[in-house]
């Protein structure tokens, strides 16, 4: 497929995909937040098309996911993703090209595809890849390491986002893999957000349980000791992890053996706790992304939506 683009399906509005090469774990869900919050400001409609991993009842077809959505049905990161940026279409479906369809018809003007790298059946008009320092150059293949596809493959990227590290250290992170454009991104935690309406917003100096199910749940622990929270200690799930009943009691458990005043977790995880109504103060707690350069990433999103215009207005005149 990827040596015949002419079998490609083509969506009519245009598609920026956002990917990695590696199992999990790079930050390309804030990117893909924070460019469908850019495309918002700017007076466009974003679909954001996803294939909602994680999910218990996947319905056949398309989920279009809003804020009231089952998690159940949605996915955790599709249910997020829906409440960070409400303007945008949020399209679950395993055929990403139903899903562009589906919401070309309610509308969309651009598409963003996550975890689209290998999703080489869609064609698309920016390939945004996502990394760490040092993942993909030192990186081996699965079984043997993380890497999805060999290191080679980075090369058909056109832009590069190194999460958590300088825009020199993407700099050359670019060069060693080939590509031209880059930016490097910041993450930081935002204010913990009560996920039970009765619990009340102020945390003071509780002391904090961490309960994080993603693909690297000790970075997020990490992120809330260096923020200066008093975390006494740690759980720690799999990937998408669907928190039960009996999850709850082994986290009440937790609090009361380590003196815990309160949990906080991350928002992926909070909208798969709020449906449980654990009887414990619990917070979700949002990630912000920072872009260094602040501009480079989204001058090549504007490009693709000149190009588009420039094509359609010369589609107009034929």
């Amino acid at each position: 497929m990827e040596r015949r683009p002419q079998r490609q399906r083509r969506l009519s509005k245009p598609v920026i995909s956002v990917g990695n090469l590696s199992m999990g774990g790079t930050g390309k869900t804030p990117v893909v937040a924070a460019i469908a919050k850019w495309l918002v400001d700017r007076g466009q409609r974003p679909s954001i098309l996803t294939r909602g991993y994680g999910r218990e009842d996947a319905v056949d077809g398309v989920v279009v996911v809003d804020a009231s959505t089952p998690v159940a049905q949605s996915g955790d990161e599709p249910l997020m993703l829906a409440r960070q940026v409400p303007a945008a279409i949020v399209c679950v479906s395993p055929d990403r090209y139903l899903g562009g369809v589906l919401a070309e018809k309610l509308g969309s003007t651009v598409h963003i595809l996550d975890d689209g790298f290998q999703h080489i059946e869609l064609a698309r008009d920016l390939d945004i890849l996502v990394t760490t320092v040092g993942e993909i150059p030192n990186g081996r293949v699965i079984p043997a390491g993380r890497l999805r596809e060999p290191k080679d493959a980075a090369a058909r990227a056109h832009f590069l986002v190194v999460t958590d590290a300088t825009a020199g250290a993407a700099s050359a992170e670019a060069w060693a893999l080939g590509i031209s454009r880059f930016c490097a991104t910041k993450r930081t935690l935002g204010a913990p957000v009560a996920i039970r309406a009765d619990q009340g917003s102020g945390i003071g100096d509780q002391k904090i349980l961490a309960v994080a199910g993603i693909a690297n749940p000790e970075r997020f622990v990490s992120a809330l000791r260096d923020a200066g929270h008093h975390i006494v200690d740690s759980m720690t799930f799999p990937d998408h992890h669907r928190y039960s009943a009996k999850d709850l009691i082994a986290i009440d458990a937790k609090m009361k053996s380590a003196g815990a005043d309160a949990v906080f977790t991350t928002e992926k995880d909070a909208v798969r706790f709020e449906a449980l109504s654990p009887s414990f103060a619990i917070y979700g707690v949002p990630l912000v992304v920072e872009f260094d350069p602040p501009d480079a990433l989204f001058e090549s999103v504007k490009s693709v939506l000149e190009s588009s215009f420039a094509r359609s207005e010369l589609r107009r005149d034929e």
